[in-house]
């Protein structure tokens, strides 16, 4: 697969699929600019090497032309973290687009409108994305966060191209960063599955038995294994219908000589709340009435044990309900043990929507190895699928 590095960029004109997609105040204002930050490296390579840039990216799921999910909402923010001025386009396509695009000059960047404003976008229709293609000559993906969707930005575009297209430096970092999880990490190789359903990580679980030597299992999903074992987990979350095929789950990992680690104890209370009654309880004997909402003590202090001696780190899905002060702990504390664990030069991959937000609040971020941008790209890729934008680029 190419990379940007290996493009001929010199007075090129390089559309570049970002993922802009960001979270948005009442007044419209940015509230959190990692992903716009993420696609600044890309960017200014092409800069570098004498190219201009033409972004496209979607925000929103607009049902049409929607003002409020107007990409001119985040243009002042874009202007900020690329340290210079942006041209913007009033559609992706059209007179509007064809012109600035016709009209831009080395070093400077163009910003279209709102993709999803066309349902033909998400469609994956072929006339729209070569409507795209022709803006340019060079073609890069950079958004791992739609990689697993085969959209006319991200997949269908790309047929346009030959060999004038590339993966973004963010894309890249993301491809090898899963695949020293799944293929070239260092033993032992730890997955940490937290979260609360069993039945959304099976294809997970199926595909890393064979590539990983340990798998904690923590959060709600915890409860359907301890009670599949015979235990008793009260009112605590549990998935009566995946008993059976948790047990299969474990003599399959046994098979394997996959060591699977679950909670021994739990910080349980009385309701879904912050500010009921809690008390520390054995994983397997949970009163009725109790449910468990965090990993207690004695099994912080085993995952740290396995933590500490594993070489390679996925991380998906909190021990806890860390949005509760009460019940974050355990997620808090497993996030202290990567970190050291990576300090120590192990490699920390953490993925997924609520894993992701636990690390930025709690101060993790810049203590493991690499934060995913991709929730459900992630996850695919873990899954062991391959993903509709990369394979795009390797055709």
């Amino acid at each position: 697969m190419t990379t940007v590095s290996q493009l001929d960029l010199n007075e090129k004109k390089a559309i570049i699929r970002v993922d802009f997609n960001v979270p948005l105040n009442e007044e419209k204002k940015v509230t959190d600019n990692t992903r716009i930050l993420a696609a600044k490296p890309t960017i200014d390579a092409v800069l570098s090497a004498g190219g201009s840039c033409i972004l496209m990216s979607h925000l929103g799921r607009p049902k049409g032309i929607t003002p409020d999910l107007s990409l001119e909402h985040i243009l002042s923010e874009v202007e900020d973290v690329l340290g210079q001025k942006v041209i913007f386009a009033k559609d992706s396509t059209g007179e509007d687009a064809k012109t600035k695009a016709a009209q831009l000059k080395a070093g400077e960047i163009l910003l279209l409108e709102n993709l999803r404003f066309h349902a033909e976008e998400t469609a994956g229709h072929e006339n729209f994305a070569k409507e795209l293609a022709q803006l340019a000559d060079v073609y890069i993906n950079d958004a791992f966060g739609t990689a697993h969707r085969a959209h006319a930005s991200t997949t269908i575009i790309a047929q346009y191209f030959d060999e004038n297209k590339a993966v973004g430096k963010l894309l890249e970092q993301e491809i090898v960063a899963i695949d020293k999880v799944l293929k070239t990490g260092e033993k032992p190789v730890l997955a940490i599955l937290g979260g609360s359903k069993v039945s959304s990580k099976i294809t997970i679980i199926e595909n890393i038995l064979d590539k990983v030597d340990h798998l904690i299992i923590g959060g709600g999903m915890a409860y359907t294994f301890i009670k599949a074992q015979g235990g008793t987990v009260g009112n605590s979350i549990c998935e009566d219908d995946y008993l059976d095929y948790t047990l299969e789950l474990l003599k399959k990992a046994k098979a394997k000589k996959v060591q699977i680690h679950l909670p021994v104890d739990v910080i349980a209370t009385t309701e879904f709340s912050n500010e009921k009654e809690r008390k520390t309880l054995k994983a397997n004997e949970i009163e009725d009435g109790w449910e468990g909402l965090d990993a207690g003590p004695k099994s912080l202090s085993l995952f740290k044990e396995v933590v500490l001696k594993s070489k390679t780190i996925l991380w998906n899905g909190p021990l806890g309900v860390f949005e509760f002060s009460n019940f974050a702990n355990g997620t808090i504390e497993l996030g202290t043990f990567i970190a050291e664990s990576t300090a120590a030069g192990s490699f920390s991959l953490v993925g997924g929507g609520d894993s992701v937000a636990a690390v930025k609040q709690f101060g993790f971020a810049e203590k493991v190895s690499y934060v995913s941008t991709g929730g459900g790209a992630m996850l695919e890729s873990l899954e062991g699928k391959t993903l509709p934008g990369i394979a795009a680029l390797k055709a």
